[in-house]
């Protein structure tokens, strides 16, 4: 007989007190027979799953950060210029807000539903169609964005050839040209000894304090910017910043269309939400993260942006490292592109692992539907991991310049996992759950998506040819 409750018990009892139904998954058995699993685990077991025990909101708000604030933060000074500083900062705010909305949407419709998932969400809605939509866009946008990630790695430490011109990476400044710094190799050494012990974490929560690090080292970035900025206008080297658009001299109405799938990219997170949500003791608490994180990036964002066209004016790049780059020259220029060059690629390689955590739970469910859940499964989730791990690799290896197809695919996916399925599960509402501002709402969104995606898919093929 026991004279005294057990702490795990204690947290597994406060847990199902504020849960007030599981969630459950149906699988069909060898026999044929429906048996019920729960897709997202009590306190007991999720307490067994993770030795720190249950996540915290702050845990919560780094890896939707980290999520959010990847390799298009040197985008972001590029577009300020494009638009200006008063319309950039507007629409960044703007964009954060409509995010904040459809996340909203999301996580009420779970709440009311029975999945726990993103594809399992329009499944619910729009049945196999929605959710094999949903699982194709995460792979091309998170795939993608990984592809991307290793072959910026592979520039910054390696270099590249442009235009018939040869950049060397940091590597190779350092050390001259040698076999073992070639882009193959130095790349093998980052996934290898770096990105797999991350990736081979189960557990979203487990990465909290990795992508706090990626958050610090964005934030050293914004430093580094800042101080060069204020240091160039105190010396009177600044070039006149514009509040808005130039549509005298360089700028067309078209061209502002052409920043917002740069910005819906920054703030897209909608692939993570889930998986974050399921590890929370509390998951009404996920609104409140989600806040405080758009809350943070608007701030980096619109630092980066200021700072950045504050210090290169019009002269600033669609890649912001181009311009430290090129203002290399003295010895104190060096070491700045040099530190600036090594912290963002560090950002990217613990951010590496926050993407993949999606990309591998939506081919997971794609092709192993009624298998049990990935992180009970080890060997399952080891030829996985290391299958997306040696893909990724191979192909930023094989065809380095497959940018531009990536980043126009990425437009039209991102676009649509951040508004047009949030939307299109509101104006479904099979748990009549939506109220008529809700359906205005949506309705508004999807058609700003589709309009805005449309003119800047057109402005940039126009632009090319």
């Amino acid at each position: 007989m026991k004279c005294f409750s057990h702490p795990k018990e204690t947290v597994g009892k406060l847990l199902r007190s504020q849960l007030p139904f599981k969630k459950y998954n149906m699988k069909e058995t060898e026999t044929g027979s429906s048996d019920l699993t729960p897709l997202l685990a009590d306190a007991d077991s999720l307490e067994n799953q993770s030795p720190r025990g249950l996540a915290s909101v702050s845990g919560a708000v780094f890896n939707i950060c980290t999520t959010m604030v990847g390799a298009g933060i040197m985008s972001i000074p590029a577009t300020v210029k494009v638009l200006g500083i008063i319309p950039g900062f507007a629409v960044m705010f703007m964009i954060a807000v409509l995010v904040d909305i459809t996340v909203e949407f999301l996580l009420r419709y779970t709440q009311s539903g029975k999945s726990t998932t993103y594809a399992g969400l329009m499944a619910e809605s729009f049945g196999s169609l929605g959710s094999l939509a949903v699982q194709i866009c995460v792979m091309v946008t998170n795939l993608g964005c990984l592809i991307i990630y290793l072959i910026i790695i592979g520039d910054v430490l390696c270099g590249n050839e442009s235009g018939g011109t040869l950049h060397l990476g940091v590597l190779q400044e350092w050390f001259g040209i040698q076999w073992w710094n070639s882009r193959a190799y130095v790349i093998l050494f980052v996934v290898l000894f770096v990105m797999l012990p991350l990736v081979f974490l189960p557990h979203m929560n487990s990465l909290r304090h990795s992508s706090a690090i990626s958050i610090l080292l964005a934030v050293v970035f914004i430093a580094i910017s800042s101080a060069m900025a204020i240091y160039a206008f105190w010396k009177g080297k600044t070039q006149n910043m514009r509040l808005l658009p130039d549509f005298a001299n360089q700028v067309s109405i078209f061209d502002l269309f052409t920043t917002v799938p740069v910005l819906v990219t920054g703030f897209g997170f909608h692939v993570n939400i889930h998986p974050i949500r399921s590890e929370l003791s509390r998951p009404s608490d996920m609104s409140y993260a989600v806040r405080i994180s758009l809350a943070i990036s608007i701030a980096i964002y619109f630092s980066i942006g200021f700072f950045g066209y504050m210090l290169f004016g019009e002269s600033i790049m669609s890649d912001i490292l181009v311009n430290f780059d090129q203002n290399s020259d003295s010895a104190i220029g060096q070491l700045v592109n040099n530190t600036v060059r090594l912290s963002y690629a560090m950002h990217l390689a613990l951010v590496f692992p926050v993407i993949n955590f999606s990309l591998r739970t939506n081919i997971d469910e794609l092709l192993f539907a009624k298998k049990p859940v990935l992180a009970k499964d080890k060997s399952r989730f080891t030829i996985l991991t290391c299958l997306l791990l040696a893909l990724t690799y191979t192909i930023a290896i094989v065809i380095p310049n497959i940018w531009y197809f990536f980043q126009f695919l990425g437009s039209t996916t991102v676009v649509c996992l951040s508004f047009i399925f949030p939307g299109a599960i509101v104006l479904r509402d099979v748990h009549g759950i939506s109220r008529r501002k809700d359906k205005v709402m949506a309705i508004l969104v999807i058609i700003m998506a589709i309009l805005t995606s449309m003119i800047a898919i057109a402005t940039n093929l126009w632009t090319v040819g």
